[in-house]
Protein backbone atom coordinates (compact mmCIF):
# COMPACT_ATOMS: atom_id res chain seq x y z
CA UNK A 1 0.00 0.00 0.00
CA UNK A 2 1.38 3.43 -0.94
CA UNK A 3 1.69 5.98 1.83
CA UNK A 4 -0.44 9.10 1.83
CA UNK A 5 1.09 12.19 0.32
CA UNK A 6 2.51 14.81 2.73
CA UNK A 7 -0.38 17.13 1.90
CA UNK A 8 -2.93 14.38 2.58
CA UNK A 9 -1.30 13.57 5.93
CA UNK A 10 -1.25 17.26 6.83
CA UNK A 11 -4.94 17.65 5.94
CA UNK A 12 -5.89 14.59 7.99
CA UNK A 13 -3.95 15.91 10.98
CA UNK A 14 -5.59 19.31 10.68
CA UNK A 15 -9.06 17.76 10.57
CA UNK A 16 -8.31 15.59 13.59
CA UNK A 17 -7.14 18.59 15.59
CA UNK A 18 -10.14 20.63 14.53
CA UNK A 19 -12.57 17.87 15.58
CA UNK A 20 -11.06 17.19 19.00
CA UNK A 21 -13.74 14.60 19.80
CA UNK A 22 -13.59 11.78 22.38
CA UNK A 23 -12.84 8.27 21.15
CA UNK A 24 -16.47 7.10 21.26
CA UNK A 25 -17.80 10.00 19.13
CA UNK A 26 -14.89 9.57 16.71
CA UNK A 27 -15.68 5.87 16.39
CA UNK A 28 -19.34 6.57 15.59
CA UNK A 29 -18.30 9.26 13.11
CA UNK A 30 -15.85 6.93 11.37
CA UNK A 31 -18.53 4.25 11.12
CA UNK A 32 -20.96 6.77 9.65
CA UNK A 33 -18.46 7.88 7.02
CA UNK A 34 -17.68 4.27 6.14
CA UNK A 35 -21.43 3.66 5.73
CA UNK A 36 -21.78 6.69 3.44
CA UNK A 37 -18.82 5.61 1.33
CA UNK A 38 -19.41 1.86 1.05
CA UNK A 39 -23.17 1.38 1.38
CA UNK A 40 -24.45 4.69 0.03
CA UNK A 41 -21.71 5.10 -2.58
CA UNK A 42 -21.30 8.78 -1.76
CA UNK A 43 -18.46 10.76 -3.34
CA UNK A 44 -15.41 11.54 -1.20
CA UNK A 45 -16.06 15.30 -1.15
CA UNK A 46 -19.64 14.73 0.01
CA UNK A 47 -18.51 12.36 2.76
CA UNK A 48 -15.95 14.91 3.93
CA UNK A 49 -18.65 17.57 4.02
CA UNK A 50 -20.97 15.33 6.07
CA UNK A 51 -18.12 14.52 8.43
CA UNK A 52 -17.33 18.19 9.05
CA UNK A 53 -20.99 19.02 9.64
CA UNK A 54 -21.54 16.21 12.14
CA UNK A 55 -18.20 16.75 13.90
CA UNK A 56 -18.92 20.45 14.30
CA UNK A 57 -22.28 19.71 15.93
CA UNK A 58 -20.79 17.11 18.28
CA UNK A 59 -18.04 19.50 19.30
CA UNK A 60 -20.48 22.38 19.77
CA UNK A 61 -22.19 20.81 22.78
CA UNK A 62 -20.31 17.67 23.74
CA UNK A 63 -22.60 14.95 25.13
CA UNK A 64 -22.73 11.21 25.24
CA UNK A 65 -24.47 10.12 22.04
CA UNK A 66 -27.50 8.85 23.94
CA UNK A 67 -27.88 12.17 25.78
CA UNK A 68 -28.43 14.33 22.71
CA UNK A 69 -31.98 15.60 22.32
CA UNK A 70 -33.76 17.60 19.65
CA UNK A 71 -33.19 20.94 21.37
CA UNK A 72 -29.41 20.48 21.09
CA UNK A 73 -29.70 20.50 17.29
CA UNK A 74 -32.14 23.42 17.36
CA UNK A 75 -29.71 25.47 19.47
CA UNK A 76 -26.84 24.57 17.16
CA UNK A 77 -28.69 25.60 13.99
CA UNK A 78 -29.86 28.78 15.69
CA UNK A 79 -26.28 29.67 16.61
CA UNK A 80 -25.18 29.18 13.00
CA UNK A 81 -28.08 31.36 11.83
CA UNK A 82 -27.02 34.09 14.25
CA UNK A 83 -23.49 34.03 12.86
CA UNK A 84 -24.84 34.53 9.35
CA UNK A 85 -24.69 31.23 7.48
CA UNK A 86 -26.88 30.92 4.41
CA UNK A 87 -30.10 28.94 4.80
CA UNK A 88 -28.90 26.51 2.13
CA UNK A 89 -25.93 25.67 4.37
CA UNK A 90 -28.16 25.29 7.42
CA UNK A 91 -30.43 22.94 5.49
CA UNK A 92 -27.44 20.84 4.43
CA UNK A 93 -26.23 20.57 8.01
CA UNK A 94 -29.70 19.52 9.17
CA UNK A 95 -29.73 16.79 6.52
CA UNK A 96 -26.27 15.58 7.58
CA UNK A 97 -27.33 15.36 11.23
CA UNK A 98 -30.54 13.55 10.33
CA UNK A 99 -28.56 11.02 8.27
CA UNK A 100 -26.09 10.54 11.15
CA UNK A 101 -28.70 9.89 13.84
CA UNK A 102 -30.74 7.70 11.48
CA UNK A 103 -27.58 5.64 10.87
CA UNK A 104 -27.01 5.27 14.63
CA UNK A 105 -30.59 4.09 15.14
CA UNK A 106 -30.19 1.53 12.35
CA UNK A 107 -27.03 0.30 14.12
CA UNK A 108 -29.07 -0.22 17.33
CA UNK A 109 -27.34 2.67 19.07
CA UNK A 110 -29.75 4.42 21.43
CA UNK A 111 -30.57 8.03 20.50
CA UNK A 112 -33.18 10.54 21.69
CA UNK A 113 -33.50 12.76 18.63
CA UNK A 114 -36.91 13.41 17.11
CA UNK A 115 -36.45 15.36 13.87
CA UNK A 116 -40.14 16.22 13.80
CA UNK A 117 -39.28 18.62 16.63
CA UNK A 118 -36.52 20.29 14.62
CA UNK A 119 -37.87 22.96 12.23
CA UNK A 120 -37.06 22.56 8.58
CA UNK A 121 -35.02 25.33 6.98
CA UNK A 122 -36.93 27.63 4.63
CA UNK A 123 -34.68 28.13 1.63
CA UNK A 124 -36.65 31.15 0.44
CA UNK A 125 -35.35 33.33 3.27
CA UNK A 126 -32.10 35.19 2.65
CA UNK A 127 -29.55 36.43 5.13
CA UNK A 128 -27.30 39.42 4.39
CA UNK A 129 -24.92 38.86 1.49
CA UNK A 130 -21.76 36.91 2.21
CA UNK A 131 -18.83 37.22 -0.14
CA UNK A 132 -17.22 34.04 -1.38
CA UNK A 133 -13.52 33.53 -0.65
CA UNK A 134 -12.70 34.47 -4.26
CA UNK A 135 -14.86 37.59 -4.11
CA UNK A 136 -13.24 38.67 -0.85
CA UNK A 137 -9.76 38.14 -2.28
CA UNK A 138 -10.75 40.09 -5.39
CA UNK A 139 -12.02 42.95 -3.25
CA UNK A 140 -9.00 43.13 -0.95
CA UNK A 141 -6.43 42.55 -3.68
CA UNK A 142 -7.94 45.39 -5.72
CA UNK A 143 -7.21 47.94 -2.98
CA UNK A 144 -4.57 50.52 -3.94
CA UNK A 145 -1.81 51.04 -1.37
CA UNK A 146 0.11 54.15 -2.42
CA UNK A 147 -1.26 57.31 -0.80
CA UNK A 148 -1.73 57.93 2.92
CA UNK A 149 -5.50 57.43 2.76
CA UNK A 150 -5.18 54.35 0.54
CA UNK A 151 -2.83 52.74 3.06
CA UNK A 152 -5.24 53.49 5.91
CA UNK A 153 -8.23 52.14 3.96
CA UNK A 154 -6.43 48.92 3.01
CA UNK A 155 -5.35 48.06 6.54
CA UNK A 156 -8.86 48.79 7.87
CA UNK A 157 -10.55 46.48 5.37
CA UNK A 158 -7.92 43.75 5.68
CA UNK A 159 -8.17 43.88 9.48
CA UNK A 160 -11.97 43.75 9.42
CA UNK A 161 -11.91 40.50 7.46
CA UNK A 162 -8.90 39.06 9.31
CA UNK A 163 -10.51 39.42 12.74
CA UNK A 164 -14.29 39.37 12.23
CA UNK A 165 -14.66 42.48 14.37
CA UNK A 166 -17.76 44.64 14.27
CA UNK A 167 -17.02 47.97 12.60
CA UNK A 168 -17.93 49.75 15.84
CA UNK A 169 -15.31 47.63 17.64
CA UNK A 170 -12.65 48.44 15.06
CA UNK A 171 -13.37 52.16 15.10
CA UNK A 172 -13.13 52.09 18.89
CA UNK A 173 -9.58 50.70 18.93
CA UNK A 174 -6.67 52.63 20.37
CA UNK A 175 -2.96 52.11 19.82
CA UNK A 176 -2.81 50.55 23.30
CA UNK A 177 -5.11 47.71 22.18
CA UNK A 178 -2.55 46.35 19.69
CA UNK A 179 -0.14 43.69 20.94
CA UNK A 180 2.27 43.51 18.03
CA UNK A 181 4.52 40.97 19.74
CA UNK A 182 1.81 38.29 20.04
CA UNK A 183 -0.23 39.62 17.09
CA UNK A 184 -3.46 39.93 19.06
CA UNK A 185 -5.87 42.82 19.56
CA UNK A 186 -7.88 43.66 22.66
CA UNK A 187 -11.45 44.19 21.44
CA UNK A 188 -14.17 45.83 23.51
CA UNK A 189 -17.47 44.37 22.40
CA UNK A 190 -21.11 44.74 23.32
CA UNK A 191 -22.04 44.91 26.98
CA UNK A 192 -18.50 46.00 27.96
CA UNK A 193 -17.23 42.49 27.17
CA UNK A 194 -13.59 42.16 26.19
CA UNK A 195 -11.85 39.54 24.10
CA UNK A 196 -8.57 39.03 22.30
CA UNK A 197 -8.56 38.34 18.58
CA UNK A 198 -5.46 37.24 16.62
CA UNK A 199 -4.28 38.52 13.28
CA UNK A 200 -1.81 36.97 10.89
CA UNK A 201 1.53 38.01 9.41
CA UNK A 202 0.39 39.80 6.25
CA UNK A 203 -1.97 42.01 8.27
CA UNK A 204 0.73 42.53 10.90
CA UNK A 205 3.00 44.07 8.26
CA UNK A 206 0.24 46.42 7.06
CA UNK A 207 -0.76 47.39 10.58
CA UNK A 208 2.81 48.05 11.70
CA UNK A 209 3.48 50.20 8.63
CA UNK A 210 0.26 52.12 9.29
CA UNK A 211 1.14 52.80 12.93
CA UNK A 212 4.75 53.74 12.23
CA UNK A 213 4.38 55.73 9.01
CA UNK A 214 0.79 56.46 7.95
CA UNK A 215 -0.89 57.29 11.24
CA UNK A 216 1.68 59.96 12.25
CA UNK A 217 0.87 61.80 8.98
CA UNK A 218 -2.88 61.63 9.72
CA UNK A 219 -2.32 62.84 13.30
CA UNK A 220 -0.87 66.14 12.05
CA UNK A 221 -0.31 68.17 15.23
CA UNK A 222 -2.86 66.44 17.47
CA UNK A 223 -2.19 64.14 20.42
CA UNK A 224 -4.54 61.14 20.31
CA UNK A 225 -4.40 57.41 20.99
CA UNK A 226 -7.24 56.61 18.55
CA UNK A 227 -5.99 54.02 16.07
CA UNK A 228 -7.91 54.85 12.90
CA UNK A 229 -8.09 58.54 12.03
CA UNK A 230 -9.83 60.53 9.33
CA UNK A 231 -8.06 63.20 7.25
CA UNK A 232 -8.84 65.81 9.92
CA UNK A 233 -7.01 63.86 12.64
CA UNK A 234 -10.30 62.83 14.28
CA UNK A 235 -11.73 59.38 14.93
CA UNK A 236 -12.97 57.66 11.79
CA UNK A 237 -16.79 57.55 11.86
CA UNK A 238 -19.13 54.78 10.73
CA UNK A 239 -20.40 57.02 7.92
CA UNK A 240 -16.85 57.74 6.83
CA UNK A 241 -16.06 54.03 6.68
CA UNK A 242 -19.32 53.33 4.79
CA UNK A 243 -18.23 55.76 2.07
CA UNK A 244 -14.84 54.08 1.81
CA UNK A 245 -16.42 50.64 1.57
CA UNK A 246 -19.01 51.71 -1.02
CA UNK A 247 -16.37 53.20 -3.30
CA UNK A 248 -14.16 50.11 -2.87
CA UNK A 249 -16.97 47.71 -3.82
CA UNK A 250 -17.90 49.74 -6.88
CA UNK A 251 -14.28 49.87 -8.12
CA UNK A 252 -13.90 46.10 -7.55
CA UNK A 253 -16.97 45.44 -9.72
CA UNK A 254 -18.78 43.41 -7.07
CA UNK A 255 -22.55 43.66 -7.40
CA UNK A 256 -23.78 42.71 -3.97
CA UNK A 257 -25.27 44.65 -1.09
CA UNK A 258 -22.05 44.87 0.92
CA UNK A 259 -22.03 46.37 4.41
CA UNK A 260 -19.33 46.37 7.11
CA UNK A 261 -21.19 43.45 8.70
CA UNK A 262 -20.74 41.48 5.47
CA UNK A 263 -17.07 41.17 6.41
CA UNK A 264 -18.03 39.68 9.79
CA UNK A 265 -20.48 37.24 8.20
CA UNK A 266 -17.91 36.28 5.56
CA UNK A 267 -15.18 35.79 8.18
CA UNK A 268 -17.39 33.39 10.16
CA UNK A 269 -18.71 31.58 7.10
CA UNK A 270 -15.29 30.99 5.55
CA UNK A 271 -13.85 29.61 8.78
CA UNK A 272 -16.84 27.34 9.40
CA UNK A 273 -16.85 26.04 5.84
CA UNK A 274 -13.09 25.48 6.14
CA UNK A 275 -13.67 23.11 9.05
CA UNK A 276 -13.25 25.31 12.14
CA UNK A 277 -15.44 24.30 15.08
CA UNK A 278 -18.35 26.64 15.81
CA UNK A 279 -17.08 27.17 19.37
CA UNK A 280 -13.83 28.62 18.04
CA UNK A 281 -15.66 30.95 15.66
CA UNK A 282 -17.97 32.12 18.43
CA UNK A 283 -14.99 32.90 20.63
CA UNK A 284 -13.38 34.92 17.85
CA UNK A 285 -16.62 36.82 17.26
CA UNK A 286 -17.23 37.42 20.96
CA UNK A 287 -20.65 35.78 20.96
CA UNK A 288 -22.27 34.78 24.24
CA UNK A 289 -24.36 31.66 24.75
CA UNK A 290 -27.88 31.67 23.37
CA UNK A 291 -28.82 30.30 26.77
CA UNK A 292 -28.50 33.30 29.10
CA UNK A 293 -27.72 31.07 32.07
CA UNK A 294 -24.55 29.69 30.47
CA UNK A 295 -21.30 31.00 29.01
CA UNK A 296 -19.60 29.18 26.17
CA UNK A 297 -16.82 26.82 27.17
CA UNK A 298 -13.41 28.48 27.46
CA UNK A 299 -11.19 28.12 24.43
CA UNK A 300 -7.43 28.11 24.97
CA UNK A 301 -5.97 31.24 23.37
CA UNK A 302 -2.97 29.46 21.85
CA UNK A 303 -5.20 26.83 20.21
CA UNK A 304 -7.55 29.57 19.03
CA UNK A 305 -4.65 31.44 17.40
CA UNK A 306 -3.26 28.31 15.75
CA UNK A 307 -6.69 27.41 14.38
CA UNK A 308 -7.24 30.94 13.09
CA UNK A 309 -3.93 30.93 11.24
CA UNK A 310 -4.45 27.41 9.90
CA UNK A 311 -7.89 27.98 8.38
CA UNK A 312 -8.29 31.69 7.52
CA UNK A 313 -8.16 32.10 3.72
CA UNK A 314 -5.83 35.13 3.94
CA UNK A 315 -3.37 33.68 6.45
Amino acid sequence: MTSASPRKRQTTTAVSKAEGLPAQQTSYLNGFCYYLTVEKGMAENSVDSYRRDVADFLGFDLQAIGDYESHHIVNYLHALHQIGLENTTLARKRVALKQFFTYLTAESIKTNIDFDLIPTIKLGLHLPDVLSVDEMKKLLDSLPNETTLEKRNKVMLELLYATGMRISEQLGLTVHDINATDQVILVRGKGKKQRYVPYFDSVAELLQAYMNQTRPVLMKFTNTDVLFLNNRAGRMTRMGFWKILRNTVIKAGIRKDITPHTFRHSFATHLLEGGVNLRIVQSLLGHSSLNTTQIYTHVDMRYLMETHRMFHPRA
